[in-house]
């Protein structure tokens, strides 16, 4: 037996997003959130990282396609994020605070049930360069 291998699907993508509560007022939410909580908005550009583990298919050397990879995080989440609004723009973040631990939770979500070969491991986004967050399921 050859073990898991773990392989990676790295994507950027540009979206703005505004921590609140909508029950608060924005004096309440800026004492909450700080300048995320911004009425204007801000934004990042983030990395979105997808790992997928699994044991080598002796028929193609893969774990999985990369090809595959690529257009699943493509049509499901980066299709639904890049260059949007987080908050008010993409549909599996709806009636979510937009923090970065809450997308990364929706984003492995949307994804755990497409992946048919191997196993979707963990998913890591990138706020900023010194900012990550990681989501590696219910364990």
């Amino acid at each position: 037996m050859a073990g898991t291998v773990y392989i990676t699907r790295r994507e950027q993508f540009s979206a703005a997003h505004r921590l609140f509560k909508p029950e608060l007022s924005d004096e309440e939410n800026l004492k909450l959130f700080g300048k995320c909580s911004n009425p204007n908005w801000h934004g990042h550009n983030y990395v979105l990282e997808v790992v997928v583990a699994g044991e080598v298919n002796p028929a193609t050397g893969f774990v999985m396609d990369l090809k595959e990879l690529k257009e699943i995080v493509h049509k499901h989440v980066i299709s639904k994020v890049d260059h949007k609004n987080l908050n008010v723009e993409t549909d599996f973040m709806n009636g979510k605070i937009a923090s970065s631990e809450n997308i990364v939770i929706a984003i492995w979500n949307v994804l755990d049930k497409k992946i048919k070969h191997g196993k979707l491991y963990s998913v890591k986004l990138f706020e900023t360069e010194n900012n990550y967050f990681e989501y590696k399921g219910e364990e």
